[in-house]
């Protein structure tokens, strides 16, 4: 049994790390009030290409560095600020016992994402990743998926799950490899704290939870 997991607000909180770096960022360099949550509403949840981000940051608060340059010192800081919660590591960890292959599949910048899986404590928590970054290929590209399937040593032709809180790279994409999927939606939580949800998925997921220990909950059923 497969069951493959999105990183970035899935398994751990990328949102609140993006928080805690916009505050820092902000008083680190004296950008004044509400440019914290400048910076926030303006990388919208991740959606938005980090390198345009930072040209953004660059221009609208005067900074001397390079966009590229403020990118690599932002992927140099972000995995020290990342959580995952110790049940959700436990909800891992009783997965993998009940005879679960457990893996991550996951967009983004290698040197990034694979910071957040080690300092976060995913790593040994699961038994293979893949990042686009590094593979040259991103969600929801089925070949990803594949991907992370072989690095825990197994395929996609005996089927499994993926589960992630993006409707097209996880849903859609993970429909594509052949999984089943389940929908981690955060709509109440974006609204919450103000930001714009996007679409939920054009093709009903499998499965509709509202947070990732609800989707291990799910899986563990299933075993």
């Amino acid at each position: 049994m497969l069951a493959l997991f999105d990183l970035d607000n899935t398994l751990i909180d990328r949102l609140a790390a993006f928080e805690r770096w916009a505050a820092a960022f902000a008083a680190e360099r004296g950008l004044g009030a509400g440019a914290a949550a400048w910076l926030v509403a303006a990388d919208a949840d991740g959606s938005v290409p980090m390198e345009v981000f930072f040209a953004r940051v660059r221009e609208r608060f005067g900074l001397p560095e390079p966009a590229a340059e403020l990118w690599r010192a932002y992927r140099a800081r972000l995995p020290h600020l990342v959580r995952c919660r110790p049940e959700v590591l436990s909800g891992l960890d009783r997965l993998r016992a009940a005879g679960w292959t457990v893996g991550i599949v996951t967009n983004g910048a290698a040197d990034n994402q694979t910071g957040k899986i080690h300092r976060s404590g995913l790593a040994t928590r699961v038994d293979g990743w893949a990042i686009s970054a590094a593979e040259g290929i991103g969600k929801p590209d089925a070949r990803l998926f594949a991907l992370a399937a072989a690095r825990c040593g197994r395929s996609l032709d005996g089927g499994g799950w993926m589960v992630g809180d993006d409707a097209v790279n996880d849903v859609a994409g993970g429909h594509g490899a052949g999984l089943r999927t389940i929908w981690i939606d955060r709509r109440e939580e974006l609204a919450r704290r103000g930001i714009e949800a996007p679409p939920p998925p054009a093709s009903p997921p499998d499965r509709v939870v509202g947070d990732v220990l609800a989707a291990i909950g799910l899986l563990l059923d299933l075993a």
